[in-house]
Parts: C-alpha cells; structure tokens; sequence
C-alpha cells in the first residue's frame, strides 16, 4: 500500500460523505427518535420499574418476609437483600447474554431483523413476568426479558451510528440516553400511580405497558432501510446503493453517494488485509495503532466506567435507598431525580458535536465527582437534619444533570464509532455486554453493601462512586480519543494516526478508496461493480438502483 503521506492533496475529501437532505436527515432521524426511543424506553422502562415496585407495600408482603414495624418500615414486611439483589439484577445478566448473541446473529440476518426478533424475545419475557406469583417466576421473566433488551441494546448503536450522516452522528446516538431517561421517567410515574394498590395489578401493570414499547420499536423497524455497512459487508453492493440512496436522500449517481460508497467498500478491503471476522480477532493485533484490541479494551472499559459512575444506583434503589435514610416522600423524590435526568439530556445534542466526545467525558468525570463527594461528606456530617436531606437531593440531581449530559450519551456515542467495520458488529456486542456485566455487578453487590441488614453504608456509598470517578477522568484522558466530526472511515484512519491526547487535532489527508486503488487522482465520480470479488473503478456514472 502507498505510503499515506505521500498521497495527501490526491483525493477530494469533501465527498467521503454525500450531503443529506431533509428527506434523508427525517429518515434518520425517525430511526433514532423512533427506533432508539422505543428501544431505550424498553430498556429505560424495564431498569426503572423494578427500583419502585420493590417498595411497593403488596409486593413487599407477597415476595418479602414479616419484620417488625419501625418508622423506615411501616407496613412490616421487607424484601431481603439476596432476593432483592437476585430481582434487580437479573436483568442485566440476561442483557449481557444477549448482547454478545445479538452481535453476532446482527452480522448474519441484519441489523433490523435482529432488533425486531430481539423485541419477540422480550415479549416473551414480559408475559411471563406478568403471569408469576412468586419471585421464581419474576426472575425467570426478567432473564428472558433480558435477552431480548441485550439484543436490542447492542445493534441499535451499532445501526444509528452506521446510517448517521458524520455531523450529527453524535447528536443521533446520544437520542439513545434520552430515550433511556425518557424510560425511567414513565416508569417512575407509573410506579407512583400503581403504588397504593392492593392487588396483583401493583406490578402487573407496570410490567404490562412494556408490549407497548416492544410492539412499537418492532412496526417501525418495517419501514426503514438496513443499514448500508452491513450490505457492503455482505457482498451485496447493489443494495449497499439503494440503501444508501434512502439514508443520504440523493440518487445512485450522485458522485458522492459513488465516493462514499467506494469509501466504505474500500474501507472493509483495507480492513480485511489486517484481521478476519471471527470473533478472535477482536483481540488481535495488541495495543498497536492497528490493533483490534486496543479498541475492544477502550470500549469494553469505557461501558465498565459508565456504570462505575453510580448512576444505575439512583435509578435500581433510588426509591428504597432515599426511603432508608430517613427521606420524606421517596417516590416523589424519584420521580424528580427522573425528571432532571430526561431535562438535561436534550443540553448534550448541542455538547456533543460543539465540545466533542473526549471532552465531555473528562469535564463530566470532574464534576460528578464533586457532587458526589458533597452529597457523602454532608450526608455522614448532618444526617437527619433538613438543611443535610436538601443538600442531598440538591447534589444528586446535580450530579445526575452532571452524567445526563455528558457520560451518559458520549459513551454510547463512541462505542459506536471506534471499531473498524469487520468487527464493528462485535466490538459493539462486547462493549454493550461489559456496560450489562457491570450493571448487574453492581446491581447484585449495592444491597449488600448499603442496607441496614449488610454493610450499611447508605449514603457513604457516595465515597465509594466518587472515588470510582476520579478513575473515569484518568481512563477519559489518556485512552479515548476525539471522533467528533469524522466518518467512522475516517475515525479508523484517526485511530491509526494519532494519540488520545493528539486525536483532536489530526485531520483527513487521504481517503481508504484512493490507497486502494479503487479511485484515482481527480477521479471521485465513480461507480463500483463487484467482479470476482474485487471492486473496480468504471468511469461513467450509473443511475439510481
């Protein structure tokens, strides 16, 4: 292969990506909004619910034991850590089985086959949830539930950031937090709404609104186009055409749309020359600018420090624990740190593209440490004072406000855009599945450490979240880089050219269709045809597909 450096001026970089038409930035934007809402909703909804209905006073009665009564516990009847445990995080060990299923079935039939035969699983999951009667059923519900969330979860970043155009790429993904937020907001209101009932239908019907979200997510899917990366990966460049025809709204002899499919295919060639498909080699090539697992690791430790933030702790126990120190009105105090969180997710749509990935996360680990510190050090220093609870509450919904803007959404984001195209399906799988594997950690070891019947750390457990954010911000530093505004072909060559600390400033110079020989100089109004499995430059133009 040409030397890069050599090869700089060669190759008009202004059509690596075609321009988008309000039509295509429509269709786009309904696979985020509408796609990601509903799957995030699901995922959002599924986390959410649970954290209220284990408060519940039925479902404390019908799946807990008889304590005595004291002012945190009024009813006489608790849920025990174990059992508590077991039913928070189950979930997030079906999650983690399925997303590492759902990367490899996404490479086999598609990403949107994969999303909507995920959604049946969960449907599955949710019937039998409602159906149970005892915490044995309950668990096998959420295990199969799960499966088809992790399902989800794993392909839909993989589909947005694949038929995102590059300069709102990061806008699109990070509409899967909101959505996520969105989730957890309904599912705390209807918590509230069902908490006082007497009956069966306490948690049946927050279980049973999750078919809405399912049903939903799985329609839409019908309508939109499969993303263009996998048909190229498939071999299958006349649907690679079209494809990208519909999510770029321009047709098939746009010069760009030929420019940016040669990209891609050539992209892929140049990837393949390096490493296979398989699953081993997504741990190939060490830590060197071309190794596949430097990536897996900065992914995959990326989606650990996300939940190391604590934040799943809020949103799992949020109501149990605010009830457990003594806080007035613990689902309302929820419902609020809920409605913060869906508020201030919208203020990263503009973050992310204006102050870029790399920044947010570093700037966000800082200040969630902070707050977390302050809601610690006031809670052990004034409990049980009202000035102490108001600091509380205050903090922690600053440092939700905190994570809802900046690690929330930029985590997703860049797991998205950091793996080269023949593991990106993969290398997103893993990653998702290392965010599920330590969401169930910590939703299986937080009872045990913070309830008054274990470690009875209550709010000293902030001590703990903060001291995990200071890692954040060394991990945030010196090993993700700055995608912001690059293709993900583009994001490939950055990776591969640059430092972490460097990858801010590095700019295009060459394309992959150029050092491949597939474009020549001056020469990006081109078409590709397959032919005997290599790709080959023809000088005319060819109409839409």
């Amino acid at each position: 292969m040409a030397n890069p450096q050599h090869l700089m001026g060669t190759a008009d970089l202004s059509l690596i990506e075609a321009p988008v038409t309000w039509r295509a930035y429509m269709i786009c934007g309904f696979a985020s909004f509408g796609g990601l809402l509903n799957e995030s909703i699901l995922f959002g909804y599924d986390s959410g619910y649970i954290s209220g209905v284990l408060a519940m006073d039925y479902v404390t009665e019908h799946f807990g034991h008889a304590v005595p009564k004291d002012d945190t516990n009024p009813n006489g009847f608790i849920i025990p850590s174990s059992r508590k445990s077991l039913i928070t995080s189950i979930l997030s060990a079906g999650t983690f089985i399925g997303a590492l299923i759902g990367g490899g079935i996404s490479e086999r039939i598609g990403r949107r086959s994969t999303i909507m035969l995920s959604c049946l699983v969960f449907a599955i999951g949710v019937a039998v949830q409602i159906a149970a009667v005892n915490t044995g059923a309950l668990v096998a519900g959420r295990l199969v539930a799960g499966l088809g969330v992790g399902g989800v979860s794993a392909t839909v970043i993989l589909y947005v950031s694949e038929i995102s155009p590059r300069k709102v790429r990061g806008l699109l993904v990070s509409v899967y937090q909101w959505a996520i937020t969105i989730g957890l907001l309904v599912s705390s209101g209807v918590d509230q709404g069902c908490k006082d009932l007497n009956s069966r239908s306490s948690y049946q019907i927050p279980i049973g609104l999750q078919f809405i979200w399912a049903t939903i997510l799985a329609a839409g899917l019908f309508l939109l186009p499969e993303s263009p990366r996998y048909y190229v990966r498939s071999g299958r460049m006349d649907d690679a055409l079209r494809s990208l025809e519909r999510v770029r709204g321009q047709p098939g002899s746009n010069p760009a749309i030929q420019a940016e499919l040669a990209e891609i295919k050539a992209n892929f060639e140049y990837e393949k020359q390096i490493a296979s498909t398989s699953w081993i080699d997504c741990f190939k090539g060490g830590l060197s600018p071309h190794g596949n697992l430097r990536r897996v690791i900065a992914g995959t430790c990326l989606q650990m420090f996300q939940q190391w933030t604590g934040i799943n702790f809020i949103f799992y126990y949020g109501t149990t624990f605010f009830k457990s120190v003594g806080l007035k009105n613990p689902f309302l105090i929820s419902t609020i740190m809920n409605i913060v969180n869906v508020v201030t997710t919208p203020a990263s749509f503009y973050m992310i593209e204006k102050f870029g990935r790399r920044t947010l996360l570093i700037w966000g680990a800082v200040s969630m440490c902070i707050c977390e510190f302050i809601v610690a050090i006031v809670g052990v220093t004034k409990t049980g004072s009202q000035t102490a609870s108001t600091c509380l509450i205050v903090f922690t919904c600053l440092y939700i406000a905190s994570f809802a803007t900046t690690w929330g959404p930029a985590a997703w984001v860049v797991i998205g855009e950091i793996y080269p195209l023949p593991i990106r399906a993969k290398g997103v799988a893993l990653a998702t599945a290392s965010n599920w594997l330590w969401n169930c950690v910590i939703a299986v070891i937080t009872p045990y450490i913070v309830d008054d019947d274990k470690g009875n750390l209550k709010v000293k457990v902030f001590f703990v979240w903060g001291s995990a954010l200071f890692l954040c911000l060394l991990f945030a530093y010196f090993v993700i880089p700055e995608t912001k505004g690059l293709t993900l072909e583009q994001v490939d060559k950055m990776l591969e050219e640059s430092t972490p600390t460097t990858s801010a400033k590095w700019r295009p110079h060459d394309t992959f269709a150029h050092e491949m020989g597939i474009i020549e100089k001056d020469e990006p109004n081109v078409s590709m045809e397959e032919h005997h499995g290599k790709m080959t430059a023809v000088t005319e133009p060819v109409g839409p597909v």
